[in-house]
């Protein structure tokens, strides 16, 4: 990996945004440390300014979700008419020393304009009839400061950026330049909201302007609004679940090769699935062979994955557009179940059949829950390893020990959506068309469960899908993918014989 010898961005790129555009080009370029230039040339820097050609896009079309991103903005203003509205996308996180994350912009800005880039901020700027929505953006590189080739965040090292004329085209919205944006907000007068967490440059500009219960207001109002999906929201929950489909049928062909090394064999062979259809996983992939699978969120994935044993793989592919699938299925590793294998994943079977059967219109949020929970302790009672009757079971939790979560979420640009909503619009609201949830019952028995015949110690089998709510009912997005014990043998049969 190369580096940008001359500048070093955390100085004198913050010190410009601070003081603005105007500013930038009078920004001290700071030589690295150990740089292997001692500067550059006046003759050079003089070379770099001319002799590129002009690379301005000119015949853009507005982005798919356009109209879908204006609706939102409109529907938002409308909830909080006289009020600015400040909704940053973030700026990058250093990982170690020079080098950064991958960036994710915000869900909220992403949301509201379908851009993807850092530092990026929408205003909405209340007008009388309403509001005038703005993005600020950073702009192309400046070739005339030479910032294009000295910043570690220029052009030529991390790739062009679209200009202020190009985002305007794309997104529906008119762009300005961030760097103007702090000292507008600092000037910026009447009542104020932001989405906090994103962007301290903004949250310091604001300091005096904003109260912690406006901007939950703000966050809780955005979080709710994604609870019932649009039709492109849907479209794309699609997309990722299908490229999720394809990404478990890569790992069931190379699961003898998995066992040759590691349960990091599975997570890299379904990443780079939703790299190449996406834009990457929608979370941290859980590749869970043997008893790792009764630990929930196991993503170290650096155990074994032995023949006779169990894989629990909970994994969803992210679209471009950030929409995320989240699928689980449990499979066994040679491909046929044993007898206590089987008998546990069917009993998580019933339970989700039950669970998705309760999921339709007018609905309460937790029947799907419920049904599935009375199912899993009805089992427990059946197999003796929990004493009944099922009611008693259920209304002490005992079942609790070996069904250890809630049987589902929201789904959409985070993995578990709508985090933020009110608890009487989401845990105990009505479900309504348009809504995305998971269905994703388990059992999972510790490797040191003393309380269990030792034949069940080290099993654990979830079986999850995303379901959409209907008109008449709902709809299992993902369904490509079989559920059912013997039809679970068969598909991994065919998939390896392909």
């Amino acid at each position: 990996m190369t580096v940008a010898d001359e500048l070093n961005p955390a100085a004198s790129d913050d010190a410009a945004t601070a003081a603005g555009p105007e500013a930038e080009s009078e920004a001290p370029i700071k030589k690295r440390k150990n740089g292997l230039y001692p500067g550059v040339s006046d003759e050079l820097a003089e070379n770099m300014k001319s002799g590129w050609a002009d690379t301005e896009l000119r015949d853009l079309e507005p982005i798919e979700q356009a109209a879908e991103t204006a609706a939102r903005r409109a529907e938002l203003s409308a909830r909080f008419p006289g009020d600015r509205l400040v909704i940053p996308a973030g700026n990058l996180k250093t990982r170690s020393n020079d080098t950064e994350y991958a960036f994710r912009a915000s869900v909220e800005y992403a949301y509201l304009t379908g851009n993807q880039t850092e530092d990026g901020v929408l205003v909405l700027e209340p007008t009388a009839d309403g509001h005038k929505a703005t993005i600020y953006l950073l702009p192309r590189s400046d070739r005339e400061n030479g910032e294009f080739w000295l910043s570690g965040q220029g052009e030529l090292w991390v790739g062009r950026r679209h200009s202020l004329t190009e985002a305007e085209k794309l997104y529906g919205i008119p762009a300005s330049d961030v760097r103007e944006l702090p000292g507008q907000l600092r000037e910026a007068a009447g009542p104020v909201r932001v989405v906090r967490g994103y962007d301290a440059d903004v949250e310091a500009a604001l300091t005096d302007k904003v109260t912690a219960e406006r901007d939950e207001e703000l966050r809780v109002f955005l979080s709710e609004a994604r609870l019932v999906k649009d039709e492109f929201e849907i479209g794309e929950l699609q997309k990722a679940v299908d490229s999720t489909v394809r990404g478990f049928e890569d790992v069931v062909r190379v699961l003898d090769k998995a066992e040759a090394t590691s349960e990091r064999y599975i997570e890299g062979t379904f990443f780079l699935r939703a790299r190449v259809e996406g834009n990457d996983v929608g979370y941290g992939t859980i590749a869970a062979a043997g008893p790792h699978a009764c630990t929930l969120h196991w993503v170290r994935n650096d155990g074994p994955v032995r023949s006779g044993e169990l894989l629990l793989l909970d994994a969803g592919v992210e679209t471009h557009t950030y929409y995320t699938a989240d699928v689980t299925r449990t499979l066994p590793v040679n491909g046929r179940f044993s007898e206590i294998q089987k008998q546990i994943y069917d009993a998580v079977y019933e339970a989700q059949e039950a669970g998705i059967a309760a999921v339709k219109p007018g609905a309460k949020y937790r029947d799907f829950h419920d049904a599935a929970q009375r199912v899993l302790a009805e089992k427990l009672v059946e197999w003796g390893l929990v004493e009944g009757p099922v009611e008693r079971v259920l209304e002490l939790g005992l079942q609790r020990r070996w069904t250890l979560h809630g049987t589902g979420h929201m789904l959409g640009m985070d993995v578990h959506d709508c985090a933020a909503a009110r608890v009487e619009s989401y845990v105990d609201g009505v479900l309504e068309p348009g809504m995305v949830l998971t269905v994703e019952p388990g059992l999972y028995f510790q490797a040191d469960d003393l309380t269990v015949p030792e034949e069940y110690r080290g099993i654990g089998v979830r079986i999850e899908d995303d379901i959409l709510v209907t008109e008449g009912g709902n709809r299992n997005l993902s369904d490509g993918l079989p559920r059912r014990s013997d039809e679970v043998e068969v598909w991994m049969a065919s998939v390896k014989a392909g």
